[in-house]
């Protein structure tokens, strides 16, 4: 497994100083760079490329939230604040974990195995270029998932809801980062809070699309996008 590389964004010297302590005592973590607020982490990101990133949440002018969610590229991220009413916040922006200041070696090493499992997978998805399937991070695990079993996908707040053809998860995702994972040419957007599996659509009927006994709405901003679709599979006279 390759070597992580690591940078860190907090507006607190000795915060910085721990954790940079902490990621050159861990195997396969490479400390980096550490900065001191968002803007110059913005930059540096921008010409760089970092593997994981240790954000703290309450910085000035730019706080942690809007920093990851400014990011084009976005490497995973670990979170770190004294302030435990963000998590739920955080964890909707994907990030791998969340830690509470003072933070101990041991939770940090905790999290930091979530990053090495995470982007170890990644790494053979790179490798073996697109794949059949998918890994979702959901209670206390990660599991696989193939795409043909993805019947549809439904936004909830912080979570997302996947349904199976046999059982639904519930995981720490936006509908959006989801999307972004999966391969457009199978599924389609029909609502904001709906994702279908294109080959698990039965009919479509105004603005509403059939996947078996279950009704998914369409919705007008989304409704050109799914009848192009169809119009290129649809047979002709």
């Amino acid at each position: 497994m390759k070597n992580i590389r690591c940078a860190i964004v907090d507006d607190e010297p000795v915060a910085r100083k721990i954790i940079q302590e902490f990621v050159e005592k861990t195997a396969m973590l490479v400390f980096v760079e550490a900065f001191e607020n968002a803007g110059k982490a913005s930059v540096y990101l921008e010409r760089n490329d970092i593997d994981l990133l240790f954000v703290d949440i309450e910085m000035p002018d730019v706080n942690g939230l809007a920093f990851v969610r400014s990011l084009t590229r976005k490497p995973m991220v670990i979170l770190t604040t004294a302030f435990p009413e963000y998590a739920l916040d955080g964890y909707a922006l994907d990030i791998i974990d969340y830690l509470l200041k003072p933070i101990a070696y041991s939770r940090f090493s905790a999290a930091v195995e979530k990053a090495k499992e995470y982007h170890h997978l990644k790494s053979l998805e790179d490798t073996h270029g697109v794949a059949d399937y998918i890994f979702v991070r959901w209670e206390k695990r990660i599991e696989k998932l193939q795409l043909k079993d993805i019947r549809y996908v439904e936004s909830a707040g912080n979570y997302v809801h996947i349904h199976l053809d046999d059982r639904m998860l519930i995981a720490y995702l936006t509908l959006t980062g989801l999307e972004d994972q999966l391969p457009s040419v199978d599924f389609v957007r029909t609502h904001q809070s709906f994702l279908v599996n294109f080959s698990s659509i039965t009919a479509i009927e105004g603005n509403l699309v059939m996947l078996g006994d279950k009704t998914i709405p369409v919705s007008r901003a989304y409704r050109d996008e799914l009848m192009a679709i169809v119009e290129k599979r649809l047979l002709k006279r």
